[in-house]
């Protein structure tokens, strides 16, 4: 970093440093040698506050010569002030072309959406496409997360036509936004529709895509399904999210099934240790809150057996409640059976 030092004493920033102590920002007399986003991220929301666009434009290309990428939080400034975001998108358009500008925009709609002005976001995406600044599916990927989130689903559907109407194709990251809310509400045929059409769009399945898939049947209570899709995905050795795993979970003891949730758990164990800490960990809590100590214990007992460290909060149950596990509850690993010709709506063709 010894160019960075060289640099800190050029009269450009000799000359704004005054004005950033003048306001309420952290002190930069001494400025780093050893810069980083976080630090970037402090200097420009300290000009920005002071709408010193200026001083913006120039830290935020250095900063990508730095190697220190923007954040979520490079333009917090935002927060108390949206007036200035055309200010601001001036300035973005002058930047450096390239990664320097196309990351500066994508940081900008990403931390709009953290304020919860997915509105403005959009406004920023879309003046992107019309200053052809890069932008790609990805821009959008936060405006549809945040919409996903708090089911506003016409306004999705909405960004997803603004970007077709730009020729910025949704890809399966963007469906899968969707894909997960409808399962997650549990709305059967508006899921089944959006797989229809990314099928028709020539698009496969990821990680995610199974992900939502199992959710939607642990939401409708279709546990044979659910198992169904998770068997699929072993034998095409599909990736599993720990939440994959937490669904089926869940529903098993909604249901009041807390033996074949263990046996769940067990036969499903042995292949990655940390998801067996995350699986056995989340069961036995769960298993423990109901009372349900003779199972719990057993668990506890096969964490021990398998070296899987236990949490702040199993630790605090297993000392309150920890007990002998009964002959009765001891299951034998691998006798869990995952009926595989159950039916599933959101089967994958």
């Amino acid at each position: 970093m010894i160019v960075f030092s060289k640099t800190l004493r050029s009269p450009f920033l000799v000359r704004v440093t005054p004005c950033f102590l003048t306001t309420q920002s952290p002190n930069f007399t001494t400025l780093s040698d050893e810069p980083s986003s976080a630090y970037y991220d402090d200097l420009i929301n300290a000009a920005g506050r002071q709408r010193d666009f200026t001083t913006v434009f120039h830290l935020l290309n250095k900063r990508v010569r730095d190697g220190c990428f923007n954040t979520k939080s490079t333009f917090k400034f935002l927060s108390t002030d949206l007036s200035i975001l055309d200010d601001l998108l001036q300035t973005l358009a002058r930047l450096d072309k390239g990664y320097p500008r196309k990351s500066a925009y994508d940081s900008l709609v990403a931390g709009l959406c953290k304020l919860q002005s997915t509105e403005e976001a959009l406004r920023v995406a879309e003046a992107m496409v019309r200053g052809n600044h890069g932008a790609n599916a990805a821009t959008f990927y936060p405006i549809l997360n945040a919409l996903t989130k708090k089911k506003q689903m016409e306004e999705v559907w909405r960004v997803m036509e603004v970007m077709r109407e730009n020729e910025i194709w949704p890809d399966v990251t963007a469906y899968n936004y969707l894909l997960t809310a409808y399962c997650f509400m549990g709305d059967v045929d508006e899921a089944a529709a959006v797989l229809k059409e990314m099928e028709e769009g020539g698009m496969e399945a990821d990680t995610r895509t199974y992900d939502a898939l199992v959710l939607g049947a642990c939401r409708a209570g279709k546990v044979e399904g659910a198992l169904v899709i998770l068997r699929r995905m072993m034998d095409e050795r599909v990736p599993l999210l720990y939440s994959t795993h937490a669904h089926v979970i869940g529903v098993l003891v909604k249901m009041g099934y807390y033996g074949q949730a263990v046996e769940f758990v067990m036969s499903n164990g042995g292949r990655d240790k940390e998801l067996d800490r995350e699986n056995f960990g989340i069961l036995a809590v769960r298993l423990f809150k109901l009372k349900r100590f003779d199972e719990a214990n057993f668990l506890l007992e096969e964490m021990s057996k398998r070296d899987l460290p236990m949490g702040p909060k199993l630790n605090s149950f297993y000392k309150c409640h920890a007990m002998p596990c009964p002959e009765s509850i001891k299951l034998q690993v691998g006798q869990a059976e995952i009926n595989e010709q159950a039916v599933y709506v959101y089967s994958i063709h």
